[in-house]
Formats: structure tokens, sequence, C-alpha cells
């Protein structure tokens, strides 16, 4: 077991999920509300973990891509079981919805407020209940990234991004992932990847957030196709559980244009998109867009990856049997053009090493098609 703190608490090793009702009552929590989703429920892993908590209560009302509504229901549940912390149990949608419903502990709804992009970020404080977040997945980070990624009222997917946001614990247990289908593996996996790669190309100086970002992809380009390949190889679970945790406390220093696209590619209800499936897709036309104004890190990451980068990940897409492109997944012309606009306004949009235009967004989808 190791300690690690950087942004946040972190415990991280195979058997800790098991600490968790000491780990609650370390930071005062004694009625917590369990965030989850019923898939989850379902395999009877929510059970296993929270047996010997007295007084939790269940939310497993969790949707693929956490909605306002959705954490509106979780947030009244909350206050009517007299709930004093909660616990993102899951993949990042369970952890973002429980960030959200956090948040509320604490300021007023609605959401909408407190994106980054309404200049929410100084209208959040840490008035907050204590938070820990376990996730089953490899793949988003959230459980130490700073932005709770949400589907407003107004149907938007929005980042709500704060330091505050941090959960106080990150609970993370390699073995919850043994169980992982094959291609939910591969789409979480890439996304992990996604955000190593993204961070380091954005422009912004932090030296060791790129540094955490090349070891994170280094050790997922060694490990994703053997983790989706053989689900109970110990050290491969473990090296994509590190993966993600790194791609994720390096994304502090921003992520850029394939977070732009796929945060308003999510909030299509009428398709509700995988994020890190979407991530895989749109990443070698992003990265060949980026590639002329990275300059050197072109060269860096080329050598990592062993070949250019761009072609390295739509190979790596292929052989983990991942969509062949967007319109595999059913997005259609009339989408590009609506995703294209709305991606000039998303708060990733900015740390993008190169500016797209609006033709640019486009192009770039029409590559992924």
């Amino acid at each position: 077991m190791s300690s690690i703190s950087y942004l946040t608490r972190i415990e991280f090793g195979e058997g800790e999920a098991r600490r968790l009702p000491e780990l609650l009552a370390g930071i005062g929590v004694h009625r917590p509300m369990i965030a989850t989703d019923r898939g989850l429920v379902a395999t009877g892993l929510v059970a296993r973990l929270t047996e010997s908590l007295d007084a939790a209560t269940l939310f497993d009302a969790t949707p693929p891509n956490p909605t306002e509504e959705a954490v509106m229901a979780a947030h009244r549940l909350y206050v009517e079981q007299g709930c004093d912390g909660i616990v993102g149990l899951g993949g990042g949608s369970s952890i973002d919805l429980a960030k959200a419903v956090r948040l509320l502990t604490g300021h007023p709804a609605p959401l909408g407020q407190y994106a980054a992009i309404n200049g929410g970020v100084a209208r959040l404080h840490g008035r907050i209940c204590p938070m820990i977040a376990v996730p089953t997945t490899s793949g988003t980070g959230s459980e130490v990234g700073r932005a709770a990624v949400i589907i407003t009222a107004e149907g938007r997917k929005l980042g709500i991004i704060s330091p505050h946001n941090l959960p106080t614990i990150a609970l993370c247990d390699p073995e919850l992932t043994y169980g992982l289908p094959p291609g939910l593996t591969a789409a979480t996996g890439m996304d992990a990847l996604s955000h190593c790669l993204e961070t380091y190309m954005a422009p912004s100086f932090n030296p060791p957030a790129e540094a955490i970002a090349l070891h994170g992809l280094e050790t997922g380009l060694h490990s994703i196709e053997r983790a989706t390949r053989f689900g109970q190889d110990r050290a491969a679970r473990r090296d994509m559980m590190v993966c993600a945790l790194e791609g994720a406390l390096a994304f502090q220093k921003g992520l850029g244009a394939v977070h732009a696209l796929t945060h308003p590619l999510g909030a299509i209800r009428s398709l509700n998109l995988h994020h890190g499936t979407l991530n895989a897709v749109l990443m070698p036309a992003v990265l060949r867009f980026n590639r002329e104004a990275i300059g050197e890190k072109w060269t860096v990451l080329a050598r990592l990856m062993g070949g250019e980068p761009a072609e390295i990940v739509a190979a790596l897409n292929t052989r983990l049997d991942l969509p062949s492109g967007l319109v595999a997944m059913g997005v259609t012309d009339a989408m590009m053009q609506d995703v294209s606009q709305a991606a000039l306004h998303d708060h990733c949009h900015a740390t993008n090493p190169r500016t797209p235009t609006r033709d640019d967004y486009l192009e770039i989808l029409h590559q992924s098609r």
C-alpha cells in the first residue's frame, strides 16, 4: 500500500477498497451516500464493498453521461436521509455525479452557474461535505480530477472546475477492475491515454505535469492490450489504473481539442455515446492537427510511442476493436455541424496548442467519420 500526496490523498493498492469503512470514519463520515449505477449494483460489487457500513444510503440511478436531473434527485435523497458525506463508486460518471451532489451540499442550484465557461470557478468554496472516490474503471481519472462534467438543465455538457472538487480521498484498488469487459477496458483505457497525450501537448508551463503524463502514456501503451485481452492480469490492471491516475493528475495542466469535441458529442441524448470511445476515435485527427504547433514534443511522442503518434493511435484503436469512426457510432453530418460550433465554447478549447476554428473542428470530425 502506498499513500501519495499530490493534489489530494491517494490510497492505492490491491485490496485497498476493503478499507472504505475505516477511511470514511477517519474523515468523520458516519452516514454516507453511495453514488453508483445499477449495472455495478447488479454485479454484487457494491454490496460487497458496503456491507459493513451500517448507515449508508444508496443512489444507483447515475446515467452513463450524468445529468443535472440525476444530480438533483441524488441530492434530495442525501438531504432526506441526513447523510454527512458521499462516496462516488464506479466509473467517471458516478464519481462526477457524486462531485456535483457534494457541491450542492454547500452551494445553491442550478449547476450551470458553476461551469468554468460561465465564470463559475470563483463562485465555488470548500464548505462542502467530505468525499471518497472509488474508481472501478481505469479511464477518466475523476478520482483525482478537479472537474465534474455534467449535462446541465439546458442540455449542455459542461465542466465544473475547482480545486474544491478534488475528492478528500481517492481509493484506488486495481482488483475492482478485474471483471471489466474487454470493450469497456479498451474504451476507458483509451480515455486515460488521451488524457496523457492532450495534457502533454497543452501549451501551459507545467514540467511536473508533463513528466507525469509521459510516464502515464508509456505505462498505458505497454499494458492496454494485455489488460483488454487478459482481464485477470494483475500487472496490466495495476498499470492501467496508474495510467488513468497519472493522466488525471497531469490534466490539471489542461486538455484540448479532443475533449472540446467529445463533451458536446456526449451531450447528444439520443446517442448517449461513451466518452472514452469518442476520445479514441478523435485522437488521430487531433494529433495531426496539432503537429505543427507542438514542435519538439512531436519528436518526444514519436520516440516514446515507437512511430508517428497519430498512426500509432489509429492502429491501436483497430487492434482494440473500437468503432471505425463517428458514423458507426450514429453521429450524423447535422450533429457534426452543431458539435463543431459548441466545441468553440468548451473549456478545453482554450488549452489546445493550436487554436481551432469552427471549420477546423468540422474537418477533425469529418476525418474521424
